[in-house]
């Protein structure tokens, strides 16, 4: 059983679809229409890769969110917290 070339199509049944295509539009109409369907394809890459830059560039966002929470985070945990201080009343007592 010969091995399926593209989306379970064989060689032969590509070879008929092509003939197909050469038939309905003809010699001229082929290149162009090959002309088309490159543009497309390259158009769907590009927008795919633009997709994925976004993707990744929220990503590296919330990478840098995340570590900046974690760096005030640390700040705030390590920093020792001031001792109380005693305050004087008007009339001279000392208190907490």
């Amino acid at each position: 059983m010969p091995t399926p070339l593209l989306f379970d199509i064989s060689g032969g049944e590509l070879i008929i679809v092509l003939l197909f295509v050469l038939i309905f539009f003809g010699s001229k109409g082929v290149p162009d229409m090959a002309r088309t369907m490159g543009r497309m394809m390259r158009q769907v890459r590009d927008a795919g890769s633009e997709v994925q830059r976004e993707i990744h560039k929220g990503a590296n966002e919330v990478r840098r969110s995340v570590a900046e929470h974690q760096r005030e985070l640390r700040s705030a945990v390590e920093e020792p917290l001031p001792a109380p201080q005693e305050h004087v009343d008007t009339e001279g007592k000392t208190g907490p």
